[in-house]
């Protein structure tokens, strides 16, 4: 090394908050029974499944408006599990973020870009901010209450599905505190679905 080399690869030897790369805006979007329930006990979904059923024809409730401004998806290990034993992959080659701090591998599958990471929410959100990745996409509960209870969620849609499962994997969970929201808009359809959209925390 000569003595004119810098060891220390960030020029500013005092870095603030200022200095770090801007986090992706993490936005959810999510189904929900009435009781607030995402899916049954063991995971499953036949539920929704069959609440779908009574949606028409070429209607998908604003998901690809949605998922046109995606750039990433970070979700937790059990909805990854539950999406991958789909029979066709739905997410193209959008780069899925797998959080997972068990060493775990995610399985190889044809056309699609997934990782795994054991960062904390904001280190996740900043690296994706910094590579370009400036909108992501936020699913599963476990994974939704962790990002929240992190103060790093944006924005909340969730669509209510008129059903009462009683129990299973509730949406949110305990909190440090309360979290602020404000709607930004809601609509429903003939068939019952009631969807609404909040700004949360300190944009809100």
């Amino acid at each position: 090394m000569t003595p004119s080399a810098n060891p220390n690869p960030n020029p500013n030897p005092n870095p603030t908050a200022a200095d770090a790369p801007a986090r992706a805006l993490s936005r959810v979007y999510i189904a929900a029974s009435l009781d607030g329930y995402i899916a049954r006990e063991d995971g499953s979904l036949d539920w929704l499944m069959q609440a779908n059923a009574a949606v028409p024809e070429g209607e998908d409730c604003g998901y690809a408006q949605f998922m046109a401004g995606v750039d990433a998806i970070v979700m937790g290990r059990a909805t990854f599990e539950t999406i991958a034993a789909f029979a066709q992959w739905p997410y193209g080659d959008t780069p899925v973020i797998v959080m997972s701090r068990s060493g775990w591998r995610a399985p190889v599958i044809a056309g699609a870009s997934i990782s795994v990471s054991d960062e904390t929410p904001d280190a996740l959100l900043r690296r994706l901010g910094a590579a370009g990745l400036a909108r992501v996409y936020l699913d599963g509960g476990r994974l939704i209450q962790s990002f929240l209870e992190a103060g790093v969620v944006d924005e909340i849609t969730v669509t209510t599905i008129p059903r009462l499962l009683g129990r299973g994997r509730p949406l949110f969970g305990a909190l440090a505190g309360d979290v602020p929201l404000v709607l930004v808009g809601s609509r429903s359809w003939p068939f019952g679905f009631v969807q609404s959209t909040w700004r949360v925390g300190a944009q809100a």
